[in-house]
């Protein structure tokens, strides 16, 4: 399927990688560390008539979660309908009351959409997570498809392979669709975020101005990039890569020293599209996830093509009674954690460690999940000269413009530790390239 000549050259794709300042930071102990995304040459593979099958259920996963969006900020037809009960909505940490009554461009929420998915290895796909807050990795497989094409261009002359180089083209149709007048900026909190990479390459590749909160400014309802020569000139639409919170310290947190004020009031008067909207944070809390089956029955009158992983909420008492009898075989979730942390296996615990657990549990049903644990199908990585198998995920990317448009590529993390379910880059995993066959 692929040239023995791509994998011997995975070490200068890495090397190149590292040259390229291809990295990923993270915080901890209050330390920033910036560190390489190993990467594996070695692709995932994706049939063309798998794929498409992925493509149509990722599509109506998205559609239906951005009516739920907009009726949640609005007429809330779903929780008067029992569907989803209250109490999943305002006890969110994702809900923010600040949205209700507003509407963006075109009542698109969710335009870049990071679906995670996992095969399991009954072959069935199954929808781990939804991203639409601010999901990050489409740069990942974007430079090291290039990368890859410069040192074995033969593999790619002879397998009939999807090219994801579209991807900042969709990006740009999903800015321009929703563009109110003016230029299309990435905001970018700085150097120091985990996925800076990401912001400045992507700006490159959409043509868009990469900008911190200092180089934007409010002024008479509009907002306005102000260039080297200090000219001002109207914002349409802003590709935010900043956390909701530290969007506008005039309308969420006063202490934002990184956004912009009063942009918020400018997205309410319909002046700017954000994208991803404000508030969709109450769509990919881990706790709504397990309504979202439901949701694709309420709204769009179908039944869902892809499966979640099967998942329990404590906060019912029939739940609460089938994970206490079958702790030790379960996955535990935060709701409100991201990137792997906040996931505890039963199995792993000690005896006084789950004692400690299940009496949290008790008190705050709300705040976790419980999952099956699926058994990943393994995919093979290099390890030294060595192929041996890993656990890997996918996120798929779905961009919502005039339609949902879906990436026909994606990020495949694996865990490089073998005993492992954690694929996340802050938790030490690695990447691979996504290839999606053409026929």
């Amino acid at each position: 399927m692929y040239d023995l000549d791509l994998i011997e050259q995975a070490d200068t794709v890495n090397e190149l990688l590292a040259r390229y300042g291809v990295k990923f930071g993270i915080y901890k102990n209050n330390t920033f560390k910036e560190q390489l995304f190993p990467f594996d040459a070695i692709p995932r593979v994706i049939g063309h008539e798998e794929f498409a099958y992925l493509e149509k259920g990722l599509k109506q996963r998205v559609v239906a979660l951005n009516m739920f969006l907009k009726d949640i900020y609005s007429e809330k037809k779903i929780v008067r309908d029992n569907v989803v009960p209250e109490d999943f909505i305002f006890a969110s940490s994702g809900y923010m009351a600040e949205c209700e009554g507003i509407t963006p461009v075109k009542d698109i929420y969710s335009h870049i959409s990071g679906i995670d998915l996992v095969q399991g290895k009954d072959k069935n796909w199954y929808i781990l997570e939804d991203n639409l807050r601010v999901p990050s990795g489409a740069s990942y497989p974007m430079i090291a498809r290039e990368l890859c094409r410069r040192s074995s261009p033969a593999t790619f002359h002879n397998v009939k392979l999807e090219d994801n180089r579209n991807y900042a083209k969709l990006l740009r149709r999903t800015f321009d669709n929703v563009n109110v007048g003016g230029h299309t900026v990435i905001l970018t909190p700085g150097r120091y975020n985990a996925a800076y990479f990401e912001h400045s390459y992507l700006a490159e590749k959409t043509g868009a101005h990469l900008v911190n909160g200092s180089e934007l400014v409010v002024r008479d309802d509009n907002l306005y990039y102000q260039t080297y020569s200090g000219k001002l000139e109207r914002v349409g639409a802003v590709y935010r890569r900043i956390s909701d919170e530290y969007l506008d310290p005039m309308n969420f947190n006063p202490e934002s020293v990184i956004g912009i004020p009063h942009i918020y009031d400018v997205y309410r008067k319909g002046n700017v599209a954000l994208l991803n909207a404000p508030g969709n944070g109450i769509a990919d809390d881990k706790g709504i996830y397990y309504f979202v089956p439901r949701m694709i029955k309420y709204y769009l009158g179908e039944e869902p093509i892809l499966n979640n992983a099967p998942t329990y909420l404590p906060f019912y008492d029939d739940d609460m009674k089938y994970v206490l009898e079958n702790f030790d075989r379960l996955v535990l979730k935060d709701v409100a954690e991201a990137g792997g942390y906040g996931v505890v296996f039963g199995s792993s615990m000690t005896k006084e460690q789950k004692e400690r657990f299940i009496g949290l549990l008790k008190r705050e049903p709300r705040r976790f999940i419980a999952q099956e644990v699926i058994d990943f199908l393994d995919i093979d990585i290099l390890e030294g000269s060595e192929m041996v198998p890993r656990k890997a995920d996918l996120r798929a990317f779905v961009l919502m413009a005039d339609e949902p448009l879906v990436w026909k590529s994606g990020l495949t993390r694996f865990s490089r530790n073998p005993d492992s379910f954690i694929v996340n880059s802050s938790q030490g995993g690695g990447f691979k390239d996504t290839w999606i066959l053409s026929q």
